[in-house]
């Protein structure tokens, strides 16, 4: 009598469900090892004037060393507390301050004077000294400030650039200013400007062109800019010979890149100035003390 073999495929399909189990598992497994990607590795979450966004920063441009904790407000001035830097606070003026009673500025606390030398029309592009310029850097240099100048810049290509350069070089002849030389371009708002549509190549460029001219004659060249130029209209990268100056105001530098200069107000109440004016303020490195000498036994 013949016996029933039994079915084998009861046993294999058990087998392969077991299998699926297992591979369900080992991948389960390898997912909780692994985990997803993180979309901003190697970015950080600044505020770039309109917003907060992620931004990759740029190689070889040093990250702004003063933490938020660093910095108090007293009597409506920013104050930095920590150890790293020394600070000034200076104005910054041109014509639009008109008369300035240099004396009381001083006598207020001010430290430093960044004083418009000239501009750069923003329609036919001529090249103009500030009215005041001249009273200005005498007044404030005769009661003890330290002194800085900016020209502000309309330039549209490397020439122009270098040509601005070249104008204030000939007018601080015979002046004596211990602060940069500041490259000051702005985007005119609501008017139709020579300087509309010029890319971060070339608005970089002319920075360059501009600040090289300057140090090439023994001066320290500096950039000037808001948040949106500094994030998006140079390319910081290429402008690191150069100190930069911060237009943010506010009572912390809420910039990622280090800047020397912070202009933390544009309608303060300075003594000897009639109206509004822009306060800043001056980050100098601390000096390191000597070691004490080791004395022989």
């Amino acid at each position: 009598m013949r016996t029933r073999q039994r079915s084998k495929v009861p046993l294999l399909i058990a087998s392969i469900l077991l299998l699926v189990a297992v591979i369900v598992v080992v991948v389960g497994l390898l997912k909780e090892e692994q985990p997803e990607p993180d979309p901003h590795e190697g970015q950080v979450y600044i505020n770039d004037g309109f917003g907060m966004v992620w931004m990759t920063p740029l190689e070889g441009v040093d990250a702004n060393p003063i933490q938020r904790g660093e910095m108090r407000v007293v009597n409506g001035q920013p104050q930095y507390t920590g150890a790293d830097f020394e600070t000034l606070y200076g104005v910054d003026v041109s014509e639009h301050q008109w008369g300035i009673d240099w004396a009381k500025v001083a006598a207020s606390g001010v430290d430093f004077a960044m004083i418009r030398l000239g501009y750069r029309g923003y329609t036919e592009g001529g090249l103009f000294e500030d009215p005041y310029f001249r009273s200005n850097m005498e007044g404030a240099a005769a009661n003890g400030l330290k002194l800085g100048v900016y020209m502000f810049s309309q330039a549209i290509t490397v020439e122009e650039a270098v040509a601005e350069a070249e104008f204030v070089l000939e007018r601080l002849e015979g002046y004596d200013i211990d602060l940069p030389v500041v490259y000051d371009w702005e985007k005119m708002e609501g008017v139709a400007a020579r300087t509309d549509g010029m890319d971060e190549a070339l608005l970089t460029q002319c920075a360059q062109a501009f600040c090289q001219r300057i140090q090439e004659a023994g001066y320290e060249a500096c950039i000037y800019f808001n948040r949106h130029l500094g994030y998006y209209g140079f390319d910081l990268s290429q402008l690191t010979d150069y100190s930069f100056w911060i237009a943010l105001p506010g009572t912390f530098p809420d910039f990622y890149y280090q800047c020397e200069l912070w202009q933390y107000s544009f309608n303060a109440e300075v003594p000897g100035i009639e109206g509004p004016t822009d306060m800043n303020l001056l980050f100098v490195p601390a000096a390191t003390p000597e070691p004490s000498p080791i004395a022989a036994p």
